[in-house]
């Protein structure tokens, strides 16, 4: 039995969840690992270095002594005694500090080499990370197995060239996330150490909408993985030496190889086990075999447990936990199995299949009894007797007695119930049916009577019990009664037996019909049993089957067609093309000649009217060519002269009366539009006419007059409005009885269905609709027979009709020619669309003709625009010279276009110029150069271009520097090559392409940004003077170990301790001392548990010592005799204070005397002696000690320091001696001189080298234009020659001209001779006055030469004396004030100094423990570096502490909204409660006061039954209502002291969850409160986020400043570096460059004054040299002095500042920790709360589901009540 009490019980535990379960709530999983821990024996390499014995291997490109090693494998690897051992396990993660030492490498030159993972059982693969030791491998495959190895498949191909290695494999990109592709990235040969291949089963970026897939879960499911290295990087070497040598280069090792991956559970487990017991692991190893939940089993939670098989196995997804389900067995098995068939037929329900069913069951729940048992009605399914055994007579019933097993009403199954034989019936099947007679073993029972079943009446005994004799139906007749009447067929259970024939009035000749088949005979083209249905391709008139469309009819001219075309959206409200536009006055002929049946017709106008009146009169005449025979179907007198008006808001009209027509006949049907309206002034009105048509007037049909059953089918068509079908043009469905009957009709009309006439061109198909004979149209195709293209289109064809598509514009309407398409065009227009202008014109439509300005003959057809533009014009009407041509090109100008010489015109390879134009005032041409190019006639390359311009085919393009330059800079880049020579942005390379060293970013959009690396935490190797190098692309600093973040600049989880310079350090928290594996970033204190201490937790806590696994003892020290109250951890010894001794501290020390505490030092005279004895005591010790090493070594070693000493003395002095320091101080000295003279002749020499090199391109440039002008002269001169010789050949033609132009020339020869005898006579002839020219040219030349000579020696002899006096010049001590050491080649120290050089032949100067400025400098500098690294570690940190006080106010926002929602959640559920409650309590007091009050017996009785028909209710709102409605009827009752006794019970649990419900309720306000507290802290929590933030502004000012202070250090120190360095490269050019000047002097004789002047300059300034010399170094090494006093104390400020502003972030850091920690605390509070509240609740719906089952019972107790009398 079920109680109230067991069920609660039950309730509370279903609806209490255990929240320690992940599980409990939705899907849970694993935590994902490495794969390769506690699996290093399951790593197994084709290849290994030493397996057999020690192997050589080498490193790349150092193959010389000391670089190659030993490979021993034949033992795992130990770091002291097999520290060369490379097996495969070393690739495992370990984490220790000597990482780098270990890895697996292969044998020498072996390429094909594999390394396969083989797991225990199946996981789930993420990602895989291999760092290699060498290069990575030049082609590489990734394979995955899930078959433990039977088959393979590949992840992904690597390879350095991949069309080479895989060339049939696809290079990407990846486009689904399984696709197999070959990958690049992770195959260069750089970097050559610590290069990392990584390769995730899934990518990021794809969103996966079903990780349970088919398809995604066989991408991620793994019990193998293996990688094939098939290719080795090598240096090519490989291939001309294929010896051992070679080989050892060349071999594939890897540091560690990380395989992440989780257990694979499908959602059912949170955690995993060993596979085995016996293979437990080590820490952090992912196991294999899940720890199920959600009922699951088996190694991945891949099935169902035993009896949880009532629904398929389902992995769990987010909140759904799809767990398996128990199977229902109803107490009668306990062994089950899954079914899907079952599940399936379920609904997927229930597919659970109950196995060995006890107690007589069966069946899939044990819901079944077994055969020759039956369930008891009165017994519970799960009764163990609740089948009981069948009790049926055998000779009467089926099956051996077997009996209905379950009682169903529906499927007419009573439990108990024996089957009778057929014709046997009764309880016990006992004896014969009605009709039946003889009960005996027989099978049937009974031998049954030889009625025709079918033709017996029901009801009774069908025959006569003695003769047989047959009781027939009405329509049945026979002995046996099994033929039907005539007419009627069909022998059947039908009431009356047989049924009427029924045939169709129009499909068939009569109404006779076979009994059996009952096929009436139909008509032509008829089939079906009443044929009443067509054969394919026939169809039945509708209506208005007969149209006579007023397009096709006779009419006046004053009648106009009016097409439409069809509408795209609805269907068309005309038929045909369109419509008739008739006027006032108007006639339309129709000609009828296809009457189908001599009757009378009803005369349909179909109209769409355009006038807002009503048209009045519209005059109808039918015109006969003869009058109707004697036996025609109507008689005079005819209707054939009607009128009719046409309103307004109807489409078609009915004239009023029919008019009667014969078969065979030929009308003309005039229809005239008399008078549109009598009272409208309207001028020329019409009316738009689409049709008439011909209705029958169906009445007079057979099928609707005689017998009365037509006369009532008349009534039905009229009720049906089946006549309204044939008026309208759209037409509403057709209802079935409409249908029946228009059938008929038509085919009473027409004997017979009426054949499609589909046009094949026009028509889908051949086959029409079955009602009205509408044929499919193909498009654009009208017509019954869809013969007509529709208006707007044209040629109809098999596709249909085009569209005429008449241009809107060009033509008078849309519609054209429908068998040209040829449409109606505007004067002007031409084209079958009527969409162009004619030839040589434009503006359609308006077209006009073209104007070029006679260079043109056509134009756009659009615009006007000229096309094909002659004589070198362009432009809307060739109006202007195109591109690379000037002149007026206008028809009135009468000029042309001529060529633009810069400098070689279109089409000579050398044309720079798009335009060009001539200057009046210059009188000359001026070029337009294109961009890059410059000069007069665009013959040279602009700055930032380069290329040689004066060839032909050569061009100036821009240098390819990456906008990394300036392009105004003549020195920016080469002006011939293109080489970039001035990058700007911290770029560099002959691009410019890349980031300066230091700086990383993307050069090509200048960004590279400073590399901002913290020291502390970067590898030594990557910084320089105080500067660290980053990856030049990401700006990734390279790390220290255990050190993370781009900039290095924090520590890796569970490492402390950057400070160290050596990388962060392991916290090695004790892993269960410790409440984490993290500790203190500064101090690596760990978070100890309590009992516990130490830095790392490992030893006991404070103020006690002893072994913290074992046990710890408290220090036993007395308090009054200790220095420190901790005393030694290990020992337990208390450390004392002065004076005091003794294990605890609790005596006098040796040399104090008194009682402890009272301890006093002894007398002066004690300590003195004490002290004499104890150095005594150490001398003796000393010297036993050396007589005991004298006895062993011997005499001498005793003195061996000394004597090494006094011969290093030797040696210093010996070395002082020898170098004679002065002597190289002076020698460094002149050669410094000799510098510095070099130095300034130098730069003059350059300027004046610079001057000459002006002169000579400005001397080309003057005689390429010299040259091109002689050539244009020629030209011109040609021509012009050409002109005269065409001219006199054309004055020779005639004998006129002939004689006209001898006269000339003879006249001509005259003059000539005359002024030849005058040159050669005339003292101041041409002759003369040459040879006079040519003696002043000569005497000229020869005064410029010995001028010029004389000018070039005392240039000599100056130099001569400036040489001198640099020799003379002591710069020793500038270079021992800049360097640290002196000048001269022979005396460079370890400073160097001027002229001094390195081993590497660059300039050397200054160095470490040197005192020059540059020394200073760089420290200077190296200062502010480190300077700048504490700012930015400082910002970093305040960055931090912006970010955590950011996220502290994301949380305590969250936090706030949520204690919001919880309040208010809070206040609904209280005021919830309180109604709940208060609405108990009315209900126990109405419930009391019932039981208290007498009331009647039929009351009781009346709502008892009222109750037993309610169905209780599980919602709240239903309660409600039905609380209210147990209310009313309890005060219509009086009191029953018997009620109120049995009810006491119930009133008291009432009375307990009232009390229940106050106590939640009690909770729900102290929940209110906490959440006030909530909020208090989060106002707090903005308080101190505002003062964080003004913590963080004053920082940005502070570091603003000092990144000021920073910028001005590093400019100056640049500028002095600068200028150094170029000092000494200057020295080192001199002697080349002087000589090239002297060269290019002597070759610049045309040019002797320009040179003069320059010379005078070069002069000047070589006389300033020694000035400009102490001008420039002096004051700027003064200057450099005091910048560096300057910024070294701006600096050691802005430290200053920086440390205090590290103090402050530090202490608001600690604050706001603080803060956090109070809002976690808060957070972890509210979460209790909020779990308590949802307890709290599901206690609630509890104690609300007890008080259902307590209105329950009432309600069962009311109702056994009821029946008491």
């Amino acid at each position: 039995q079920w109680t109230l009490e067991s069920l609660g019980l039950g309730l509370l535990a279903q609806y209490v969840p255990d929240h320690n379960d992940k599980c409990a709530e939705g899907s849970c999983y694993p935590a994902t690992g490495d794969l390769l821990i506690g699996r290093a024996h399951r790593l197994m390499a084709s290849s290994t270095c030493g397996l057999n014995g020690p192997e050589t291997y080498c490193i790349v490109s150092n193959m010389q002594a000391g670089k190659c090693f030993d490979c021993d494998s034949r033992e795992t690897y130990d770091e002291y005694s097999y520290p060369n051992s490379h097996t495969i396990d070393n690739v495992v993660t370990t984490f220790t500090p000597n990482r780098l030492k270990t890895w697996w490498q292969s044998q020498n030159g072996m390429e094909n080499v594999t390394i396969q993972l083989d797991l225990e059982a199946e996981f789930h693969f993420t990602h895989l990370i291999m760092t290699f030791k060498t290069f990575r491998p030049a082609a590489m495959v990734i394979e995955r197995s899930a078959d433990y190895g039977q088959s393979w498949k590949v992840y992904r191909y690597f390879a350095f060239d991949c069309s080479e290695s895989f060339p049939y494999i696809s290079q990407g990109p990846v486009v689904n996330v399984d696709d197999i592709i070959c990958d690049s990235r992770y195959s260069d040969m750089e970097p050559s150490t610590a290069g990392e291949v990584i390769f995730r089963a899934l990518d990021p970026v794809f969103k996966i909408p079903d990780p349970y897939s088919q398809r995604i879960q066989n991408l991620l499911r793994i019990t193998n993985l293996r990688v094939r290295m098939l290719k080795l990087h090598t240096l090519g070497d490989d291939l001309l030496d294929g010896g051992e040598e070679v080989r050892r280069k060349y071999y594939y090792a890897l540091y560690d190889m990380v395989v992440r991956g989780n257990c694979f559970c499908y959602g059912h487990a949170s955690e995993c086990a060993p596979v085995r017991e016996s293979e437990r692991g080590e820490d952090g190893m992912v196991h294999g075999h899940c720890m199920c939940k959600h009922h699951t089993t088996g190694l991945n939670c891949e099935e169902c447990e035993e009896f949880y098989q009532d629904a398929p196995w389902k992995p769990a997804q987010g909140r759904s936990t799809n767990a398996c389900k128990k199977c229902e067995c109803n107490y009668h098995s306990d062994e089950c199995h899954f079914d899907m068939a079952v599940y399936l037929s379920s609904g997927n329900v229930s597919g659970g299949v109950c196995d060995n069913c006890q107690h007589n069951t069966q069946g899939q729940h044990c819901d079944d009894c077994k055969p020759f048992y039956y369930q008891h009605p009165n017994k519970h399914l799960r009764d163990p007797r609740i089948c009981r055994p069948c009790d049926c007579d055998p000779l009467g019933s089926l099956n051996d007695g077997i009996c209905d097993s379950v009682t169903d009403v529906l499927k007419g199954l009573i439990a108990g119930q024996c089957r009778c034989k057929p014709n046997v019936e009764g309880e016990s099947c006992n004896h014969c049916k009605p009709g039946h007679y003889g009960l005996s073993e027989h099978p049937l029972g009974c031998l049954p009577c030889s009625c025709n079943p079918m033709g017996t009446l029901p009801g009774g005994n069908p025959c006569d019990t003695e003769t047989g004799r047959c009781y027939c139906r009405r329509l049945v007749t026979g002995q046996y009664c099994d033929q039907c009447l005539p007419q009627f067929w069909g022998l059947s259970n039908d009431m009356d037996g047989c049924r009427p024939c029924d045939c169709d009035l129009g499909g068939a000749l009569n109404n006779d019909c076979p009994p059996v088949t009952g096929q009436c005979v139909c008509r032509e083209h008829m089939f079906g049993r009443r044929c009443d249905q067509m054969e394919s391709g026939y169809y039945f008139a509708s209506l208005d089957h007969y149209i006579y469309e007023a397009e096709d009819a006779a009419f006046d001219p004053a009648v106009k067609v009016v097409p439409r075309p069809l509408p795209a959206d609805r269907h068309p409200t005309w038929t045909g093309i369109g419509f008739a536009n008739v006027p006032e006055g108007g006639t339309l002929r129709f000609t009828i000649d296809n009457v189908p049946q001599s009757m009378e017709y009803s005369l349909l106008i179909r109209y769409e009217p355009q006038l807002p009146d009503v048209w009045e009169q519209v005059m109808v005449d039918v015109k006969r060519t003869g009058f109707p025979s004697p036996s025609a179907h109507c008689s005079p007198p005819y209707a054939d002269q009607q009128s009719a008006s046409l309103p307004p808001g109807y489409r078609y009209v009915v004239l009023p009366r029919p008019v009667c027509l014969e078969k065979g006949q030929t009308y003309t049907v005039e229809m005239l539009m008399a008078l549109y309206s009598s009272n409208d002034l309207h001028q020329n009105p019409h009316m738009l006419i689409d049709s008439i048509v011909l209705v029958p007037a169906v009445k007079d049909l057979e099928l609707f007059s005689g017998s009365p059953d037509r006369q009532e089918a008349w009534t039905m068509f009229q009720k049906y409005r089946c006549l309204e079908q044939g008026q309208s043009v759209q037409k509403t469905p057709m209802t079935d009885i409409c249908r029946e009957y228009i059938f008929s009709a038509s085919a009473l009309m027409h004997q017979g269905a009426m054949e499609c006439q589909c046009d094949p061109r026009g028509s889908v198909s051949l086959l029409c609709d079955s009602i009205g004979g509408q044929c499919s149209c193909r498009p654009n195709v009208v017509g019954k027979r869809c013969d007509t293209c529709s208006p707007g289109t044209f040629q109809l064809g098999p596709s249909g009709c085009r569209s005429c598509e008449c241009d809107p514009m060009g033509s008078l309407n849309d519609f054209c020619d429908t068998t040209t398409g040829q449409c109606p065009c505007l004067p002007g227009v031409y084209g079958r669309q009527c969409a162009h202008c004619l030839h040589n014109h434009w503006g359609f439509p308006h077209c006009q003709e073209c104007f070029c300005n006679g260079h043109s003959h056509h134009c756009h057809p659009q615009t006007g625009q000229c096309l094909e533009c002659r004589d070198h014009t362009t432009g809307q009407h060739c109006e202007r010279c195109e591109s690379g041509y000037h002149g007026n090109a206008l028809l009135s100008s009468g000029e042309h276009c001529r060529p633009c010489m810069c400098p070689d015109g279109p089409g000579s390879g050398r044309q720079f110029a798009d335009t060009c134009y001539h200057n009046p005032n210059l009188r000359q041409l001026v070029c337009v150069c294109s961009p890059g190019y410059k000069g007069s006639r665009c013959e040279e390359c602009m700055p930032g271009y380069y290329g040689n311009p004066h060839v032909v085919g050569g061009r100036c393009h821009p240098c390819q520097c990456n906008g990394n330059i300036h392009m105004h800079d003549p020195g920016s880049c080469d002006s011939r090559t293109g080489v970039c020579l001035r990058c700007l942005f911290h770029t560099e390379g002959h691009g410019c392409q890349h980031c300066r060293r230091g700086y990383y970013g993307d050069a090509s959009t200048q960004s590279c940004q400073k590399c901002m690396c913290l020291p502390l935490g970067t590898a030594s190797q990557s910084c320089r003077d105080g500067e660290c190098e980053c990856d030049r692309v990401s700006g990734q600093c390279p790390c220290l170990p255990g050190v993370v973040g781009l900039n290095c600049d924090r520590c890796a989880p569970n490492t402390w301790n950057i400070n160290s310079k050596e990388g962060c350090q392991p916290c090695k928290c004790h892993p269960t001392h410790s409440y984490s594996l993290s500790c203190d970033l500064l101090s690596g204190q760990c978070s100890c548990k309590p009992g516990f201490g130490g830095r790392a937790c490992g030893e006991c806590r404070e103020l006690f010592w002893g072994d913290p696994e074992i046990k710890c003892h408290a220090c036993d020290c007395d308090p009054r005799g200790i220095a420190t109250p901790q005393c030694n951890k290990m020992t337990g010894t208390c450390v004392c204070a002065e004076g005091v001794s003794g294990k605890r501290c609790d005596s006098c020390g040796r040399g104090y005397v008194g009682t402890f505490p009272d301890c006093q030092r002894c007398h002066k005279c004690f300590s003195e002696w004490d002290l004499t004895v104890n150095e005594l005591t150490n001398q003796t010790q000393h010297l036993v000690g050396n007589v005991e090493e004298l006895k062993v070594s011997g005499l001498v070693s005793a003195y061996q320091d000394t004597v090494s000493s006094l011969e290093g003395g030797i040696k210093e002095l010996t070395q002082i001696v020898e170098d004679n320091k002065a002597h190289q101080t002076l020698t460094h000295s002149e050669n410094l001189l000799r510098q510095a003279k070099y130095l300034v002749l130098g730069r003059s020499l350059n300027r004046t080298e610079q001057t000459v090199g002006q002169v000579s391109a400005d001397h080309t440039r003057a005689l390429d234009d010299l040259n091109t002008l002689s050539e244009e002269a020629q030209r011109l001169q040609d021509s012009t020659e050409d002109k005269q010789a065409q001219v006199l050949r054309i004055k020779h033609s005639n004998i006129r001209g002939a004689a006209d132009s001898i006269r000339e020339y003879y006249q001509q020869s005259r003059e000539a001779e005359g002024r030849a005898n005058r040159a050669t006579t005339d003292p101041l002839g041409p002759l003369e006055k040459s040879a006079g020219l040519r003696r002043a040219t000569e005497t000229t030349l020869n005064a410029i030469q010995g001028e010029y000579e004389l000018k070039q020696k005392l240039q000599a002899e100056r130099l001569d004396r400036l040489n001198k006096d640099l020799e003379q010049e002591d710069l020793s001590k500038l270079s021992h004030r800049v360097c640290g050491g002196a000048s001269g080649p022979d005396g460079c120290g370890d400073c160097g100094g001027l002229g001094c050089e390195g081993e590497d032949g660059s300039p050397q100067c200054g160095g470490e423990d040197c005192k020059g400025l540059i020394t200073q400098s760089r420290e200077s500098e190296s200062k502010a570096k480190d300077l700048e690294q504490d700012i930015l570690n400082s910002l970093r940190e305040v960055e931090k502490l912006h970010r955590m006080v950011s996220d502290a106010r994301g949380r305590a926002d969250e936090a706030r909204l949520s204690a919001q929602d919880v309040a208010q959640k809070t206040n609904q559920s209280k005021a919830k409660f309180q109604q709940t409650n208060q609405e108990l309590r009315e209900l126990i007091q109405e419930i009391r006061d019932f039981l208290t009050r007498g009331t009647d017996l039929g009351r009781i009785e009346t709502l008892a039954d009222e109750v037993l028909k309610l169905k209780m209710p599980t919602a709240a709102g239903e309660l409600k209502d039905i609380t209210a409605e147990i209310r009313q009827h309890v005060a219509n009752l009086t009191s029953v002291d018997d009620i109120l006794a049995e009810s006491a019970d119930q009133a008291r649990i009432a009375e307990g969850l009232l009390e229940e419900a106050h106590a939640v309720s009690e909770t729900a306000v102290q929940l209110q409160e906490e959440a006030e507290e909530v909020q208090a802290a989060l106002n707090e929590s903005e308080h101190a986020q505002s003062a964080a933030d003004e913590s963080l502004k004053a920082a940005q000012i502070d570091l603003s400043y000092t990144q000021q202070k920073m910028a001005s250090v590093e400019s100056e120190t640049e500028g002095s570096e600068f200028k150094l360095s170029n000092s000494t490269q200057w020295r080192l050019n001199l002697e080349s460059e002087v000589r090239a000047v002297r060269d290019q002097t002597r070759d610049t004789s045309i040019s002797a004054d320009f040179s003069q002047r320059k010379t005078d300059y070069i002069s000047e300034d070589t006389q300033q040299t020694k000035r400009a010399l102490e001008l420039e170094l002096e004051p700027n090494f003064k200057l450099l002095s005091g910048l560096m006093e300057q910024k070294a104390v701006g600096v050691f400020d802005a430290r200053e500042r920086a440390e205090q502003l590290r103090q402050e972030a530090k202490n608001l850091l600690d604050d706001t920790r603080n803060k956090l920690q109070k809002l976690l605390e808060l957070e972890r509070a509210f979460l209790v709360n909020q779990r308590t509240l949802e307890e709290r609740a599901e206690v609630l719906v509890g104690l609300e589901k007890q008080a259902e089952d307590v209105l329950q019972e009432l309600s069962q107790k009311i109702s056994g009540y009821s029946g008491c009398l």
